[in-house]
């Protein structure tokens, strides 16, 4: 069953019991804009209880928000009893709810006149209680009521109003725009995870580089990202670099990206901010020596900050470190190519080399020699078996230790290379390079 079968499977069951059952929020919004919903949520005047005794294989996920989550396959619909809220004491939760019976108190309290939408599936009638259809048309995002009420009460507003006018390409209202400025030192109160999660939205849904631009004009930026935002104004060499500052380069790069991981979406943001503190003006020209490996410290920092998994660390961290060796290829050695290109998820270094070179000069011809050679090479051209092992070496009377690693690394670079294809090979080539690392040759 779909998601939208399923809503509308339960707003039938809702209203056949006598309650109230309309769609509401995003998935209203984006009927309305011709978009295909990626959340289906029911609001209902049935109480908690009454939901879990329709559908009593559902879950009861916010309590004291009267959240039930019903489930059936793969399909998944928040049901929300409406309510309103009382006094937001955190910057991000009510102390308190009020369950009501009229869908426009609801819509009161909700966040965006085009998030507080209902429809009714039953004969698809809208109800618009703040305006949210004619903004809908207008293409503007405004806070409902009093726009400092709307983000003090939930701080994470902030970057939600910067997310939807990126991916939808609407305008803030002034008068809310105006109060996100005013709130913006608020945005360092929400909890790391809430704002990462927010930010890789904006990295991800589409047109990234208005939602950072939306960001840096609403006083957010250099409170989430200041690494980020200290790209701005730094010059490049205009022969390497003829599309402006590193700002620039970057916003650039994001937008070439199509549907992009969130891992490759970070790397992509962060792959030169080691730039700036790196900036050199030579006799010559402009410089940035160790940029790679001050962004991939920069970068640890800001992803520790912001509670990133460290699986997911670890790609962002590499893309950084290896983003500028594409530059080398052409003059690798067989074994160092194979290992470059044999890294976890190198699609993604592969694609962040494409768009950093559209990005900037537009040569491309390293991409598609790199491109071409990964497609040639067979999965045992790059991860070869063993020719042999670290018990090999013992059983010859070699001493266990940190030489090991450096005599089965050599091995396989002959190995990738192509000059050693068999076990007796191998050890020849050790006993005649290492000779001295054998307690005793047998």
């Amino acid at each position: 069953m779909t998601p939208e079968a399923l809503a509308n499977e339960i707003a039938h069951t809702l209203r056949s019991h006598g309650f109230q059952a309309l769609l509401v929020g995003g998935c209203v919004r984006d009927l309305l804009l011709n978009r295909p919903p990626k959340d289906w949520d029911v609001a209902s005047d049935a109480r908690p209880d009454q939901i879990l005794n329709l559908f009593p294989d559902a879950n009861l996920v916010g309590a004291k928000f009267g959240v039930v989550l019903v489930r059936n396959g793969g399909a998944q619909v928040e049901v929300a009893t409406f309510r309103t809220d009382g006094v937001y004491e955190d910057g991000r939760r009510p102390k308190d709810v009020h369950f009501e019976t009229r869908p426009s108190a609801d819509a009161a309290r909700r966040d965006f006149t085009i998030n507080a939408l209902f429809l009714d599936p039953a004969n698809g009638k809208v109800l618009d209680f703040v305006g949210g259809r004619d903004d809908l048309n207008s293409q503007i995002i405004r806070a409902i009521g009093d726009p400092e009420a709307r983000f003090r009460e939930d701080h994470l507003r902030l970057l939600r109003a910067v997310r939807f006018a990126a991916r939808l390409a609407f305008r803030i209202d002034p008068a809310t725009a105006h109060a996100m400025r005013k709130l913006a030192p608020e945005v360092r109160t929400v909890a790391p995870e809430r704002v990462r999660d927010e930010l890789t939205r904006i990295l991800t849904e589409g047109a990234p580089s208005r939602g950072f631009e939306l960001l840096d004009a609403c006083g957010l930026l250099e409170h989430v990202l200041p690494e980020v935002r200290a790209m701005q104004g730094v010059e490049q060499p205009p022969e390497f670099h003829p599309e402006g500052d590193v700002w620039v380069h970057t916003l650039l790069v994001l937008d070439k990206l199509d549907r992009p991981s969130p891992t490759l979406a970070w790397g992509a943001l962060l792959h030169d901010v080691g730039k700036p503190a790196t900036f050199q003006r030579t006799p010559d020209r402009i410089r940035f020596n160790g940029h790679v490996e001050a962004g991939v410290e920069i970068a640890h920092h800001i992803l520790n900050r912001l509670r990133f998994s460290r699986e997911d660390a670890e790609q962002i961290l590499a893309l950084i470190a290896n983003h500028m060796k594409f530059k080398d290829a052409f003059d690798m050695r067989e074994s160092t190519l194979k290992r470059f290109v044999r890294q976890p998820a190198f699609d993604e270094h592969l694609e962040l080399h494409r768009v950093d070179c559209l990005s900037s000069n537009g040569y491309t011809d390293t991409y598609e020699y790199v491109k071409t050679r990964l497609e040639t090479l067979s999965e045992n051209a790059l991860k070869p078996a063993p020719l042999i092992t670290g018990h090999d070496l013992i059983e010859r009377g070699y001493e266990p230790g940190p030489l090991f690693s450096e005599i089965l690394h050599a091995v396989e670079d002959a190995q990738l290379e192509g000059t050693l294809d068999s076990a007796e090979e191998a050890l020849r080539m050790v006993q005649e390079r290492f000779p001295n690392a054998a307690a005793s040759v047998q």
